[in-house]
């Protein structure tokens, strides 16, 4: 299989999954810690490349000087990246083996760039983050390790690269293991890993290394297929955002009327009593139609078309749940935000606001600290908050948003603040 570098994210159905598994992952590290390489020898030795691009990458090194084979010229597909030998934008790459199909989030580590970091790791169910074992921990790593908890990845995996130049030093990682647990502590992360790697020799990526005995943990790669990731979704709060209604105009479905979306929790099933959300209205699932058959049950991150047993007026933006659980309809937000734009972000400020299939117009009624992702302190005498930053921020909205906490929920409760004169994306928030 091929790699492909995209500038924007392949949905499910471009990469022709189904029922096979899959990892969306999100890879950060600081300027040379191997980030690019690491991808690249994962691409490489799980053949999922062509051999003309190997043959490109291998012409292009020799032509540098290099006496190997540099393995990040086969991610670093901008040429602002080749020649600053850095990652700039996020870049979705995919590959797959025999267990597992992988969306990479290739994220950028410079502090300049962490609202590229922001959106790479977004959707992603792990977070891998690079350090260099001759460096130890930096105040990136630690950067890195904050937004992925702030963003409630629920996997995380801290490979200690190049262990290769430090001579596969057990006393190295054990450093690095110990500085990194009591660090993580202080954080949200439900699973963590710890793993050895030479990204440029192949050590510990997809095969076991035979220079570190002392390592009795699995590979990367046999860490990334395996780790378990079906539970992370909320299988128990109900969640269609309504994002389409399909009303079919040929005589054949004159009386078909669906309301189409992708679910973002819980599991529905024909004959379960659901309420349409803000209407209240409620009525029974007659059924449910995955492209062009019905199936017995729908669940996380399918997309399906729900038929209701009752002519329900239902719309794009509302929200179809369970009777007895359903979200909280608000006007006033309280969300961590990360700001991404020049122009900061102040009191006062009208933005249109975008949260699931639903938008409407936000005032910011009060900015109430500015968070240093360095040193986890609140900045509460902050009157703005400024490019890459992050905050707490209360907003007061049009319309009511049908939301989750952020915690509970990674789709109800994140949203997209809109400059209205530009049409640019300035922000994302996640609900407290």
């Amino acid at each position: 299989m091929a790699s492909n570098t995209e500038t924007t994210e392949p949905t499910l159905e471009d990469l022709g999954v189904g029922q096979m598994d899959l990892l969306r992952f999100a890879t950060a590290g600081s300027v040379d810690d191997g980030k690019s390489t690491l991808i690249g020898r994962l691409l490489l030795d799980s053949k999922a490349i062509f051999s003309d691009q190997l043959e490109a990458v291998e012409a292009t090194s020799q032509s540098k000087g290099y006496d190997y084979t540099d393995l990040a010229l086969l991610t670093d597909g901008l040429r602002s990246e080749r020649e600053q030998g850095i990652t700039i934008d996020v870049a979705y790459r995919y590959f797959a083996t025999p267990r597992r199909k992988f969306i990479i989030a290739d994220t950028p580590g410079h502090v300049q760039y962490t609202r590229n970091m922001v959106t790479g790791a977004s959707t992603a169910d792990l977070g891998l983050v690079l350090v260099d074992a001759r460096q130890g921990l930096t105040e990136q790593s630690r950067r890195h390790a904050v937004i992925l908890s702030l963003l409630r990845v629920p996997h995380m995996v801290l490979a200690v690269n190049k262990m290769d130049l430090v001579d596969y030093d057990q006393a190295v990682y054990d450093r690095i293991s110990r500085e990194f647990t009591a660090f993580a502590t202080k954080l949200s992360i439900p699973d963590l890993e710890i793993i050895p790697i030479s990204a440029l020799k192949g050590d510990n990526v997809v095969t076991r290394s035979e220079h570190m005995p002392w390592y009795q943990g699995s590979s990367l790669m046999h860490h990334l297929e395996n780790v378990h990731v079906a539970s992370d979704r909320d299988l128990i709060d109900a969640r269609l955002p309504v994002q389409y209604v399909v009303r079919p105009k040929s005589d054949e479905f004159h009386d078909y009327r669906g309301y189409a979306g992708q679910l973002a929790g819980g599991v529905l099933k024909p004959g379960d009593e659901v309420v349409v959300l803000p209407s209240g209205m409620t009525s029974k699932i007659a059924g449910i139609d995955l492209f062009d058959r019905e199936i017995t049950e729908a669940y996380p991150p399918m997309s399906v078309t729900v038929r209701l047993e009752d002519d329900v007026d239902v719309s794009r933006g509302d929200m179809i749940a369970r009777v007895n659980n359903a979200p909280q309809a608000s006007q006033d937000i309280d969300a961590m935000v990360c700001w991404m734009t020049n122009e900061p972000l102040h009191p006062r400020q009208k933005l249109a606001i975008k949260h699931t299939t639903r938008t409407g117009r936000a005032l910011v009624k009060d900015i109430q600290y500015r968070l240093d992702i360095n040193t986890l302190h609140r900045d509460q005498e902050t009157k703005e908050l400024g490019l890459n930053e992050i905050g707490r921020v209360q907003l007061r909205t049009t319309v009511p948003l049908l939301c989750d906490s952020y915690s509970k929920n990674r789709t109800t409760g994140s949203f997209i603040l809109i400059d209205e004169a530009t049409g640019v994306t300035v922000g994302g928030g996640m609900i407290i």
